[in-house]
């Protein structure tokens, strides 16, 4: 046997369709497509619509995604802490001052300097923030996010309350 006498089995190899070979042939004359009318006649671009507008651009886009996960943390400064004249800070303090709304996650960032001890607690702080309140005799303290730990379960974890 040689590779020119290779052929497919009988029947997996079936002819397409001839249309529109004449009235003489199976699709002959109007080839399946009735008679007159747009469709009849040349082809017609997918999602046409007949002149209306089409459904992909009448859709508003929508531009990147809203994380489930995600949050964000207010930031306040150390040169901030320095003006207030408080012992203790906390996010309460700082929404009387007026310098944070409700509901907010505080992070404490390390620009300026902070020069008396101050117990500070936040969600959050940065390394320099931190070091500075310490070197300053101050104290930090981390507060738990307000809604626990938001990840999905471990798979095959038997925990399912959390």
């Amino acid at each position: 046997m040689k590779i020119h006498d290779l052929k497919p089995p009988k029947g997996s190899k079936k002819a397409k369709t001839r249309v529109g070979r004449g009235i003489g042939g199976h699709r002959g004359k109007t080839a399946g497509r009735g008679t007159k009318g747009q469709k009849a006649r040349s082809k017609i671009p997918i999602g046409f619509e007949g002149g209306q507008m089409p459904l992909h651009r009448r859709v508003p886009k929508l531009r990147g995604f809203n994380n489930p996960f995600g949050f964000s943390y207010h930031p306040i400064n150390l040169d901030t802490l320095q003006e207030l004249k408080e012992n203790e800070v906390n996010p309460e303090v700082l929404i009387s001052h007026g310098l944070l709304q409700k509901k907010k996650l505080v992070k404490i960032l390390g620009r300026g300097e902070i020069k008396r001890a101050v117990k500070v607690s936040a969600h959050a702080f940065s390394e320099a923030a931190k070091k500075s309140i310490e070197a300053a005799g101050g104290s930090v303290e981390i507060l738990p996010k307000p809604w626990g730990d938001r990840r999905p379960p471990a798979r095959g974890s038997a925990h399912t309350n959390r």
